[in-house]
């Protein structure tokens, strides 16, 4: 049976485009609503599978006040959005919609966000595992496939895997968020492969290393004289992923006018390099951020039309304090990886260390655990690893000195900075340093270091206690 959508809109060119579109892809239309109250007529009459709900309506009820409503139905919704103020956005995402759809509206995106949205309203109804999966995700999803990269048995990393192998046959754009260090480019590298475009090139953009000055020529090339040291021609990372995937790590440090053009390329397939003409490209977009992008976007630091424009599939990797089934079964591969390189026979954990590692808070996720097998591997005399040195973080904050007593919250802040620094080997800068795991910039870093007079050899002090 057709899915029927219910398109209310009060502009009724924008909602007769709409239907057009649906129309010609196979959907059932319902009758078009423009206030609250035709909306609900329409909705007990002809009881639509998905609404494609415009946040301002005629009348004194708005999008927001019909999405509580079909909430409680339990029909699903899309909101369509042009730029709303921060405030009224904030308020449309408290309803939890299953997108946004930006005006003005594109053929392509219109379908692949209804069909994204309709089988992530089945799952949810039906169970995981239940649902019939969108069109666009169905043409290998069903396959066995071998994650033979991912390391991991926890109930959470599964269901992270069963989600890529359904959006990887599709070229949807993917955004893929969590903390530093739990894996974020390995999963597009598993999108990528198991994709028709697998054998095609895979370009990997560092969005927090792009000097600021060169962001644009770095993501969009130029011409041979186009400034000022640009003594040849520059082939930009868009054109190098040209008919493959390109992966935007840390997508969230993109400047303002870069997400701009970044988002033409989204929107028309096309890039302009610096000095030169528009060149069209066909690539796949994945995404990653360890920030909160909502946080950003209402900072006003994030543009909503590109964030949901990138947002279409999103996945959230846990961190690995989440995954403690995962913990030892990533060690022991760490541990066959770097004993090979070291060319040492070792090839067990003792009991101790096992409790130790499953204890541990690892703030630095997996990137951290690699770190610490591969010290490990390296100080091992025999064939088992008795001892293990890991940071001072815990899995839940300690807030008492050796003697029993509280410490400030500069004895804290200094605790835990150590922590992250022991954590990652004192390494302060770079992918996988301090810096990257405390979510600031290295200056703040090094300042609060400064500040609080913390140096490598620093031991952490018992407080006085208060007489």
């Amino acid at each position: 049976m057709n899915k029927k959508i219910l398109i209310v809109e009060d502009v009724f060119v924008e909602a007769n485009n709409l239907r057009i579109i649906l129309k010609k892809a196979g959907y059932g239309i319902c009758a078009l609503a423009d206030s609250f109250e035709e909306a609900l007529e329409i909705i007990a009459q002809e009881k639509p599978d998905l609404v494609l709900l415009d946040i301002f309506l005629k009348g004194d009820r708005t999008g927001i006040h019909l999405a509580e409503v079909l909430k409680q139905k339990g029909i699903a919704f899309v909101y369509l959005s042009a730029n709303a103020d921060r405030q009224i956005l904030e308020r449309a995402k408290v309803t939890r919609p299953y997108g946004f759809l930006v005006k003005p509206f594109r053929a392509k995106d219109v379908l692949v966000m209804v069909d994204v949205a309709l089988y992530l309203h089945q799952e949810s109804q039906n169970g995981r595992g239940t649902g019939m999966l969108p069109r666009i995700l169905m043409e290998s999803a069903i396959k066995p496939v071998s994650f033979d990269r991912i390391v991991g048995e926890s109930q959470a990393l599964k269901e992270v895997l069963r989600e890529v192998q359904k959006v990887a046959p599709s070229d949807i754009s993917v955004l893929i968020m969590g903390e530093s260090g739990t894996g974020k480019e390995l999963i597009a590298q598993s999108i990528h492969r198991l994709s028709s475009r697998g054998s095609e090139p895979f370009v990997v953009v560092n969005c927090a290393a792009l000097p600021p000055n060169l962001i644009e020529s770095e993501l969009f090339g130029h011409e041979k004289g186009s400034f000022t040291g640009a003594h040849e021609k520059r082939t930009g990372k868009f054109e190098q992923a040209d008919n493959g995937t390109i992966f935007l790590d840390e997508v969230g440090e993109l400047p303002l006018d870069v997400q701009v053009k970044f988002l033409r390329v989204l929107q028309e397939r096309e890039f302009e390099p610096i000095g030169g003409k528009k060149q069209k490209v066909n690539v796949r977009i994945v995404a990653a951020t360890n920030r909160d992008l909502d946080e950003e976007l209402a900072a006003g630091r994030f543009r909503m039309d590109l964030y949901y424009r990138l947002n279409v599939f999103p996945l959230y990797l846990p961190p690995l304090r989440e995954r403690k089934d995962d913990i030892i079964p990533l060690a022991y591969h760490f541990l066959g990886i770097y004993a090979a390189k070291e060319k040492k026979t070792i090839d067990e954990l003792a009991p101790s260390v096992i409790t130790t590692l499953l204890e541990y808070s690892w703030p630095g996720n997996i990137r951290e655990l690699e770190n610490c097998m591969a010290r490990s591997v390296l100080l091992a005399d025999g064939p088992v690893i008795d001892s293990i040195k890991l940071g001072k973080a815990t899995a839940a904050p300690n807030l008492a000195a050796a003697n029993g007593t509280i410490r400030s919250m500069e004895e804290n802040e200094m605790a835990h900075i150590i922590a992250v620094l022991e954590s990652c080997d004192w390494k302060l800068y770079g992918k996988g340093g301090a810096a990257e795991i405390l979510k600031i910039n290295a200056s703040t870093l090094h300042s609060r270091m400064k500040k609080l007079g913390i140096r490598r050899e620093y031991k952490m002090a018992p407080s006085k206690k208060s007489s």
